[in-house]
This record gives C-alpha cells, structure tokens and sequence, in this order.
C-alpha cells in the first residue's frame, strides 16, 4: 500500500494547498476592501491508522481548513465623508439588509447581521447604508436630554424636513453697566422724558416719540438681540439703559431698562421705547441686588406690533453687575435666548463615541441617533457573509452591548491583508504544491517500473 498510500497523500497535499492559494487570492483581491478580515489557512495532518504500533504508523493525508482574522485591525484611515464611522479595537456595528420595498417604503430583513465596515452614505429615503448594502441601526436620542431612548437598536433614518420654529421665551443677558454712565445727564429726566404719571408707588411711563431724542441723550445702549415668535418671524429687541432716582425712596442707583416698542412711528404722543418697570439695583461692590436672584419677567414684549409675549430675564450669579467705566457705557458680555427660525436640514456627521448629529441652517445641532457596538464570545466562530458582514451562530455566543472599541467619526477601518505577507504564503504555497506534483510523478513512476517487472 506504500505507494498508493503516497499517491493518496500526494493529491490531499494538492487539495490543501490549492485550498489555500483560494484563501491567499481571495486576500489579495480584498486587500483594499473596507474593513476586511483575511483569512489565514490551517493545516491539519491526519494520521494513517494503518499499524497499531508507533512505528508502523506513516505521516498521514493533510487536510486544509480556514481561520478568521476577525480580531486583527486593519488601518484606521481618514475618511471621505461625514458619515463615515470606523472602531478602533473591538466591536461589529449592527446592521440589517434590505429586502424589498412596498408602496415606496423600505423593507427590512428584521434579522440583524454584524460588520466593521462603515462607509455610510444616505439613500435617497435617508436611511444609512454602506458600500455593501448593509443598513445601520442605532438607538434613538431624546434631542433635550441627549440620552437614548430604550435598549433596542432601529434602522436610522434621517428626515430632511425642515425643524420647526422654537418661540423665543427666555433672554439670558450679561454684562457691566458703568457706574456713571456717559450721558447729557447723569440721571434720567423723569418728570420731562417719562411724562408726570412718576409718583411714589406707581410705574413710570413709555417713552413717547416726543421725548425720544432726550431719552437717548440720557440713556446708554444696551445692546440687541433677534428673537423669534412661534413662526420663525424675526424679531430685533433693541434695549437701552437710563439711571433714574428711586420714586419711592428718593435714593440713587437705580438703573431702569427699556426695549424699543416702535421704529417707525412719527405720532408725537405714542410710544417708542417701552418701560420694563423693572427696578435694578446693585450693592456697594457692584453686584446685583434686585431683581432677587438675577431674574425678572419682561410682561407682553412687543415690537413693531409683532407680540412675543412674557419674556423672562436671566443674569445669572453676578451675571450684570456695576462696576466703575471709564467709557460709561454698557459692557455687553454676552445676550442670548432659546428661540429660532424654522431651518432646514445642512448637515449629518458622526462624532467621536457613535453619536450622530444634525445641523439646520438656523443654527442648532440636534443629536439624532447614537451607534451601538456589539462584542461577540468567540469573533472567529462566526458566520461570513457577502460584504464584510457575520451572523452570529451558536458557537459564537450571541452578541453583547457595550465594547471597548471606541467608534471614531469621519474614519475607515482598512482590509487587514498585508500584500508582502501574502505574497510570501504564495511563494511558499506555490513550492510546496509543486512538490506535491513531484510525489505523484514519482509514485506513478515507481509503479511503472512495477509494472515493468512483471512483463
């Protein structure tokens, strides 16, 4: 049986061989493939039960079988796009395949499938799918808190349509107004600008347009801000700030603040520059006494007949104070509020930690979904699939939340073939098949000779 037995042998050392050079092509022609896993051979020597005695035992057929690199990084690369996600170190983003469409909707697998490969693009229903067809899944965040909402990973889609208006209702507004304030007049002329309604325990007037020009002689700016009602419809407040005695108690420093009510009236007795009847004093340092706690309520704020309604004030800890200036003006540190326009989405990207966000044209960035990554027991026992993806199987262990890969935005994971490696396996798959060929020829020429004998 000896030379048959080498014959046999011979040819399993050709399978294996050419089951590798598969194995070492497929490597090379994935060597630029996004995020693929290469796959090593292995060989396995199968021992002839031929004698029971060691000696007697010879060295056996070969078989061939794959192993997974499946826990062997390629490069993380910069990517092209904003919407490019890689892993650096362990984790599969989830994914599903599409499987048809019904009344132009998309249908999905409803079977989750694994892969690293993360070169997501938008489809034109807004879905992200990567450059093998695979759709990404991710967990839903709430866009106040930022926080994801339940445990169970969707398909993420992305809307186009445009974010509705947010209504201006609270200002926060910081800054310094000086201690003597650059006007014609230290003081704002009460009985003359704000009209003789000013008596102890009542609220001043308006500013009506035929006291305009003194009340801005004796006021100084401060500072404008574009707010929003509940359309989006801009709408510029403009504030002055005017020191006034205390009608009540006769003492001094006492700022009042005012918002221009109306641009473009001419008529002499209506108003231009509304009274917030709000008193602002502040302590011998300079920090703010009242309104108590830095916060106060602007009652119907409307300008140019467009109504924001109650707007409240904020100034936070020491956030408006009155400190010595030798300019007299007010020192505007800063005056916001929490309105906007209606906008239109500009743009998707992916941060660093999986965290997808989209910015409109009006200014706010919205966090939309967050991308969960998946760990797996055994990553080599899991099943390949077309496109760089995996399934899991019993040998696997199911997939578990949470890994410590770290998801990098505008990246891609690279093939993890090294070109010169596969080469040498080649060179060396490539002599050791040909010495195979030369077993066979030199068995066959053995039982030639054989054959010879008996002639």
């Amino acid at each position: 049986m000896g030379i048959f037995g080498a014959l046999t042998t011979a040819v399993s050392g050709l399978r294996a061989n050419a089951f590798s050079l598969e194995n070492i092509s497929g490597n090379i022609a994935n060597s630029q493939t996004t995020a693929y896993k290469r796959l090593d051979t292995s060989f396995q020597d199968l021992v002839s039960s031929a004698g029971s005695a060691p000696s007697a035992q010879t060295a056996g057929l070969v078989s061939a079988q794959s192993r997974s690199t499946n826990d062997q990084q390629g490069e993380i690369l910069a990517g092209q796009s904003d919407t490019s996600i890689a892993i650096d170190g362990d984790g599969y983003f989830v994914v599903q395949e599409a499987v048809g469409s019904i009344d132009g909707q998309t249908q999905f697998s409803g079977f989750d499938v694994y892969t690293r490969r993360g070169d997501f693009e938008f489809d034109r229903d807004g879905f992200l799918v990567n450059g093998a067809g695979y759709y990404l899944k991710g967990m839903p965040v709430d866009p106040v808190t930022g926080n994801a909402i339940g445990s169970t990973p969707e398909v993420v889609q992305i809307s186009d349509a445009a974010l509705p208006a947010v209504a201006t209702t609270s200002i926060d507004y910081r800054g310094n107004l000086p201690e003597t304030p650059a006007t014609t007049s230290a003081l704002l002329d009460v009985a003359n600008v704000l009209g003789a309604g000013a008596g102890a325990g009542t609220n001043l007037d308006d500013v009506q347009f035929q006291n305009q020009t003194t009340f801005l002689e004796q006021s100084i700016s401060g500072g404008s801000v574009t707010t929003y009602d509940g359309n989006g419809t801009p709408i510029n407040v403009t504030f002055r700030w005017a020191k006034i005695d205390d009608i009540d108690t006769g003492a001094a420093d006492q700022w009042r603040l005012f918002y221009q009510s109306d641009t473009t009236t001419t008529t002499a007795t209506a108003t231009t520059w509304t009274n917030t009847d709000i008193n602002y004093t502040f302590n011998a340092t300079g920090n703010l006494v009242t309104p108590a706690g830095g916060t106060s309520t602007i009652t119907g704020l409307t300008v140019d007949g467009q109504a924001l309604g109650n707007i409240t004030f904020r100034h936070g800890t020491n956030g408006l104070t009155q400190m010595a200036d030798a300019s007299g003006t007010f020192d505007d540190n800063g005056i916001s509020h929490d309105g906007f326009a209606t906008g239109q989405l500009q743009q998707v990207r992916f941060g660093n930690g999986g965290l997808i966000t989209a910015t409109y044209t009006n200014g706010r960035t919205i966090p939309i979904a967050e991308i969960p990554t998946v760990s797996f027991s055994a990553d080599s026992q899991l099943s390949r699939l077309d496109g760089g993806a995996f399934s899991q199987t019993e040998a696997s262990g199911p997939p578990q939340f949470g890994t410590s890969g770290a998801v990098l935005g505008n990246s891609l994971e690279a093939s993890n073939t090294d070109i010169a490696e596969e080469f040498s396996k080649l060179i060396i798959t490539q002599q050791a098949y040909t010495a195979n060929t030369r077993i066979v020829t030199t068995a066959d020429e053995m039982i030639t000779e054989a054959l010879n004998i008996v002639r």
